[in-house]
């Protein structure tokens, strides 16, 4: 029979997909599940069984983020549209909503009720959302629809009223509507084309893959494009700097992507998640924070072009062992 610590930990990729919706970074979020292992482990004994063991862990995470997300603020990962022209001076990389690797992720089926669909949704939009609700709003839509407790049990987890938990749901899930639909996961064979096209810089062929609304960003660097248009006279201009980049595949957040390497392998320079629609890329999102994300994705720091070929053709994908 496992020991109590094993059953304890086993529930370590829900928590971690929970405190990362909560707190929009892998770091906090980590940080987070290590405390609350830490309070359940010593708090075993009050556990009645009433609920769940993974609701009742749940419900002390919830506890924990709350009270991280009192000292923090986070930057989303989209805002009102730029130019190519920038701006391009960086802020605290820890302000920003930050991608999380698959392999920390519970493999979750998509629930069949439409209230419970975020249930098996990590991708960045839902993340960034999430980061501009009230922190307890936050927790309860999460409690509510990924863990489909009821408004009383939400309510009795986070010291509410049943009438103010429904207040609060209504005003998130109206949020919500707004929403893109997650992306796709039949994304492979175009992100392989995008991969490739840009380690040769291609540009025809990576402006060809783009949907005509497509959005990018580069946290921490404040910059955000929407169309075709403008992420093609990014490419040209200050994106240039890429040509000769290496890349190795990854996968966060439920999509696929690359590290990509300056200077044929010696510079790592981002952590780089593609988001489709159909056979087009709808979206690029270009994270610079290389000394965090790196090690998180199990990417090395530099790499040998040779190596990279073979890693390219076999289409593997790097990340973190749970």
């Amino acid at each position: 029979m496992p020991s109590l610590a094993d059953q304890l930990h086993s529930y370590r990729p829900v928590l971690r997909a929970h405190c990362y919706r909560m707190l929009g970074h892998p770091q906090d979020a980590d940080d987070a599940v290590q405390d609350t292992l830490v309070r359940a482990y010593r708090a075993i004994d009050s556990f009645e069984g009433r609920a769940s063991l993974q609701t009742w862990l749940v419900r002390i995470a919830t506890r924990v983020c709350l009270d991280a997300a009192q000292r923090q603020r986070r930057m989303p990962t989209e805002a009102p549209p730029g130019t190519a022209a920038g701006p391009f001076q960086p802020t605290p990389s820890e302000e920003w909503v930050a991608p999380i690797p698959d392999a920390w992720l519970p493999s979750a089926a998509p629930a069949p009720d439409d209230h419970l669909a975020l249930r098996s949704r990590v991708d960045l939009a839902l993340v960034t959302l999430l980061q501009t609700l009230p922190a307890r709003q936050r927790a309860a839509l999460l409690l509510a629809d990924v863990f489909d407790l009821s408004a009383t049990e939400v309510a009795d987890a986070l010291d509410w009223t049943p009438a103010g938990v429904n207040s609060a749901l209504q005003r998130a899930r109206a949020r919500l509507d707004g929403l893109p639909p997650a992306p796709s996961a039949v994304e492979t064979a175009v992100v392989d084309r995008y991969r490739d096209a840009f380690a040769r810089y291609d540009l025809d062929a990576l402006v060809a893959l783009l949907v005509d609304d497509v959005t990018f960003d580069m946290p921490p660097i404040p910059l955000w494009l929407r169309g075709r248009e403008h992420v093609a006279a990014f490419l040209a201009g200050p994106g240039a700097e890429c040509r000769g980049s290496a890349v190795l595949p990854v996968r966060g957040n439920g999509v696929s992507g690359f590290a990509q390497y300056r200077h044929g392998g010696r510079t790592p320079w981002a952590l780089v998640l593609l988001e489709t629609r159909g056979d087009r890329i709808a979206a690029v999102h270009s994270f610079l924070d290389t000394a965090s994300l790196f090690p998180l994705f199990g990417v090395p720091s530099t790499i040998d072009p040779e190596s990279t070929a073979g890693a390219m053709r076999s289409g593997r994908s790097h990340g973190l062992s749970g």
